[in-house]
């Protein structure tokens, strides 16, 4: 595997050997002792799966205190946009986003730290979405940044008159006005 550092520090882009032959292909899609060599000691609890139409725009989620979950996501159909915003207090990449184009040909996964918000835009007629979580689901734990917030400056890729939100992820607050955020200063994976 190749692990492709970002702009932001923690966030890992990872793409996959491919081995192809006439009979078809194959790759390894995560390997626990690569992953702790090259991005963080990690335990995977929980994987999820999403199927969703063009012009979906999902998040931006994340799960606050103990509950915070650390991502590791791809596409095996179809083709999104996946962002990760820091949201960690005193950082130095503070509200600002990594942007990676996931497909179901280029194969590549996008590593979402905790203390970074997630989301994504289906640029496929569908996409078929999957994510490995290192904490369990908590609902009692949602948190969520507006998608449009101007601050952010996301390019989604989509006309705006083509985007679907959920009632949900159309309610979330901006940035600035989020109350329970991360600190920049806690290791989240020192447990």
């Amino acid at each position: 595997m190749n692990f492709i550092k970002t702009d932001i520090e923690g966030v890992v882009i990872i793409e996959p050997k491919l081995y192809e032959d006439r009979r078809g292909y194959f790759f390894e899609s995560f390997s626990q002792r690569e992953f702790g060599q090259n991005v963080c000691d990690i335990r995977f609890v929980q994987d999820n799966e999403s199927s969703s139409s063009y012009g979906v725009v999902r998040g931006l989620h994340f799960q606050r205190g103990q509950h915070a979950q650390g991502k590791l996501v791809r596409v095996v159909k179809g083709r999104v946009l996946d962002v990760a915003v820091d949201i960690r207090r005193h950082s130095p990449t503070f509200g600002r986003h990594v942007a990676v184009e996931l497909t179901e040909d280029n194969r590549r996964q996008l590593f979402v730290p905790r203390g970074f918000a997630h989301g994504f835009s289906v640029l496929s007629d569908t996409a078929v979405f999957q994510y490995k979580c290192d904490n369990y689901y908590a609902p009692q734990s949602e948190g969520g940044i507006a998608w449009n917030d101007p601050a952010l400056a996301i390019d989604w890729r989509i006309d705006s008159r083509d985007i679907i939100i959920s009632d949900k992820d159309s309610c979330h607050p901006l940035l600035c006005d989020t109350k329970e955020l991360f600190d920049y200063n806690t290791d989240y994976y020192g447990q």
